[in-house]
C-alpha cells in the first residue's frame, strides 16, 4: 500500500482475519492492499540481535527490561523465526475472535494494525474492519472482540465502523448482481459464510472448522509444527492430489472435513425456506480467503455442495478475483458508500 501525497485514501478496510490482516486502501482508481501475519514471536533479547534486526529493517519491539527483556517479532518475519526456533507462533486471535489465551492480544493486534496503516494515517480516517458472525446454531457473544478492535482503532485516532466478513465479500465480488449473492470466506480461524440481498445481509452464519483446524490436525497427525504445516499447505498441496507423502494425505482428508462441515451448514441455515426472501432468479456464490486457496478447491466444493441438494438455485460458483483481499476490499467498498 503505497501512500500518494495527490491521492490519499478516503478510507480503510480492514480485514482482521485469525492468520492475516489485511488493509486496502484506494489511490485514484487503484485498490492497494498491504497484510501482516496476525502472529509474533519471543527472540531471546541480546545488543547484537536487537542491532542486527535494525539493520535488516525487521519489526520488532523490546518488552520487558532488566534481564527480563525479550525481543518480540510480529507479523511476517515471526513465522521465519519461528521455524528457526523450532517454536510455535503466538496468535493475537483464536477461532475468529481475541486468543483469552494470551495476555498480549490486543497490544500485538494494535502493534500490527498501526504498522499496516502507517502510510495513510491521519486524523478521523474512517476504517471499516471485519467481524465474524455467530457459529451456527450458537449465540456466542462477540461483543467484547468488536469492542476491543473499536477501541484499538480509535487509540490510532481513527474512525472504526464494523462490517461482517462475508457481506464484505459480497461487495468485493458482487456488484454486477446489486450485491444478491452469497459470499464465503474461508479464513483461519472460522469460515463466514453471507446470504445478501439488494446489499442487505439476510442470513449470516460460521463455520469453526477452517485453516487453523486443518493445520493443527494435521500437526498432531504427523508431528509436525503446526507453522510447518501452514507453509506446506500453501506452498504445494493441492486439493484430491495422488500424494506419496503422509502430510499431503492428511491435509486432503482434513480439508475435505473442512467443505463438508461448511455444506452441511449451508443446507441447515438455508433450508428455512419461511426466512429466505423470494429472489426469483439463480444468484451466484463466491469463495474467498487463504483456505480457499489450493487448487482444486473450488471444484471439490461444487461438486460436494451438488451432493447436498442444496435449497438455493446458484447461477455460478466461482473464486473471488483476488482470494486473499477480497475481504479487505469490501471492507473499503462498503466504506467509500458510505461517504
Amino acid at each position: 500500500m503505497k501512500n500518494s501525497n495527490s491521492a490519499n485514501t478516503p478510507a480503510i478496510g480492514l480485514d482482521v482475519g485469525t492468520s492475516r490482516i489485511v488493509a486496502s486502501a484506494k489511490h485514484g482508481d487503484d485498490f492497494q492492499f498491504k497484510s501482516q501475519l496476525n502472529a509474533f514471536v519471543e527472540v531471546p533479547w541480546s545488543k547484537m540481535t536487537e542491532a542486527s534486526l535494525k539493520r535488516e529493517s525487521v519489526p520488532f519491539v523490546v518488552h520487558g527490561d532488566g534481564g527480563d527483556k525479550a525481543i518480540i517479532v510480529p507479523g511476517n518475519e515471526s513465522s521465519r523465526f519461528a521455524d528457526l526456533l523450532q517454536v510455535e507462533t503466538r496468535r493475537p486471535m483464536n477461532r475468529g475472535v481475541l486468543n483469552p489465551a494470551e495476555p498480549e492480544n490486543a497490544v500485538m493486534l494494535k502493534q500490527l494494525v498501526e504498522n499496516l496503516i502507517s502510510d495513510d494515517r491521519r486524523s478521523k480516517l474512517p476504517i471499516f474492519y471485519s467481524v465474524p458472525a455467530a457459529p451456527l446454531g450458537a449465540e456466542e457473544n462477540l461483543t467484547y472482540h468488536d469492542a476491543t478492535i473499536n477501541q484499538i482503532i480509535r487509540e490510532l485516532d481513527c474512525e472504526p465502523t464494523p462490517i461482517n466478513e462475508g457481506l464484505a465479500v459480497v461487495f468485493s465480488e458482487l456488484e454486477d448482481t446489486n450485491y444478491s449473492g452469497i459470499g464465503i470466506s474461508f479464513g483461519g480461524g472460522l469460515v463466514n459464510v453471507c446470504l445478501s440481498y439488494l446489499a442487505v445481509p439476510v442470513v449470516s452464519f460460521s463455520v469453526a472448522k477452517a485453516g487453523d483446524y486443518i493445520d493443527s490436525s494435521a500437526a498432531t497427525i504427523t508431528g509436525e509444527l503446526a507453522t510447518r504445516i501452514r507453509l506446506a499447505k500453501e506452498e504445494s498441496f493441492y486439493i484430491n492430489g495422488h500424494f506419496s507423502d503422509k502430510l499431503h494425505q492428511v491435509l486432503n482428508v482434513y480439508y475435505d472435513e473442512m467443505i463438508r462441515s461448511v455444506v452441511n451448514g449451508l443446507k441447515e441455515a438455508f433450508s428455512n425456506a419461511r426466512s429466505m426472501p423470494k429472489i426469483g432468479r439463480p444468484i451466484p456464490m463466491v469463495l474467498s480467503g487463504g483456505s480457499a486457496m489450493p487448487k482444486g478447491f473450488r471444484d471439490r466444493f461444487e461438486k460436494l455442495l451438488k451432493e447436498s441438494e442444496f435449497p438455493i438455485a446458484l447461477s455460478e460458483i466461482r473464486m473471488a478475483n483476488n482470494p486473499l483481499n477480497s475481504t479487505a476490499k469490501g471492507a473499503l467498498v462498503a466504506a467509500l458508500a458510505e461517504l
